[in-house]
């Protein structure tokens, strides 16, 4: 999908935008995202993530290039985040990872300049993160990736034990009038709870039970949120990112449980990663003598590509906000 930059920020002005197409790739443990940036465009896309990571990335990136009609020669530099980044290499093109927590906070920051807390769910961890609305950069965060509690796995699960789709989880919930207990901090024992409470349903024909019982997981697992967030703070500023961020039943019982609104840019903020993936491979390219001098002697044209000779890429990882790691 394309966008144009001043349509997706809540305020301000796009600063973000490189003379020559810069590319982040958040490969997720269950979707993956690309962004590729360039002036004051942005491109996005999506796809569930194979088997081999490299294969998923390499396919984002045909689709992104496929649709901005531009070629491979023509990136300027790729950044890799997410749950598969350290599986990926490019020989051709300039290339780095940083780690998710810094992406979501830079692609929050970049759409939502007055962000200040972030909550990120995502397939197999969420994380509660504060930021420096000044910059992007990360404050503190904590993470909560050793129990399924609280993540987009809880809620897959608990979907298929109701018999739905996921997309309808969300939408379900919120036809509850009575969200049923499903109080085990254990994904084992909720789980449990969760067959114990359709089968009593079904016995009693409570055409109700589904919606109330999908209503009780999300409010289990914004508990589990809400104690990550616990630690470290809210502050005015609220966003949410991640795949789960596209759940509206998850989305009503935050906002509620936390008694403030979350801020809605012109993106999906499921893209929150890769975008501020492309917003460090742009920074990184600006920063190299190297690929500044190629660009600046062969200015981009998009209907003009000629073909460029490789430049040597660095795959060690690289941590751009207080030295965190995830």
């Amino acid at each position: 999908m394309k966008y144009k930059a001043q349509d997706i920020i809540a305020s301000g002005e796009w600063t973000y935008g490189p003379a020559w197409p810069v590319v982040g790739l958040d490969i997720g443990s269950r979707g993956s995202k690309g962004v590729l940036l360039v002036n004051d465009e942005v491109f996005t896309a999506f796809i569930p993530t194979g088997l081999y990571m490299q294969e998923t990335a390499d396919e984002l990136l045909r689709r992104l290039l496929e649709e901005t009609g531009l070629q491979r020669s023509d990136t300027a530099f790729i950044v890799g985040t997410g749950y598969g980044r350290i599986s990926l290499k490019y020989d051709d093109i300039p290339y780095q990872v940083v780690t998710e927590i810094s992406c979501h906070a830079m692609g929050a920051h970049a759409v939502l300049p007055g962000t200040r807390t972030i909550i990120d769910i995502g397939g197999q961890d969420s994380k509660a993160i504060k930021i420096d609305p000044r910059t992007g950069k990360v404050v503190e965060f904590v993470m909560n990736d050793k129990c399924a509690a609280g993540t987009g796995r809880f809620l897959e699960k608990a979907a298929v034990l109701l018999g739905i789709e996921l997309d309808e989880l969300g939408p379900i919930a919120l036809e509850s009038k009575d969200p049923a207990p499903v109080s085990s901090q254990c994904v084992v024992f909720a789980e449990s709870e969760m067959i114990s409470l359709r089968a009593r349903g079904e016995r009693n024909n409570d055409l109700e039970a589904r919606a109330n019982i999908a209503a009780g997981v999300h409010l289990s697992a914004a508990r589990r949120v809400n104690n990550l967030l616990g630690r470290i703070g809210i502050e005015p500023g609220l966003a949410f990112t991640g795949g789960v961020s596209n759940n509206p039943g998850m989305w009503q019982v935050l906002e509620t449980l936390l008694k403030s609104k979350f801020q809605v840019p012109g993106i999906d903020l499921i893209y929150a990663g890769a975008l501020g993936a492309a917003v460090y491979a742009g920074r990184h390219a600006a920063a190299s003598p190297k690929i500044a001098a190629k660009y600046h002697a062969r200015p981009f044209v998009r209907e003009k590509t000629a073909a460029a000779g490789p430049i040597a890429a660095n795959a060690s990882e690289v941590e751009f906000d207080n030295s965190l790691a995830c």
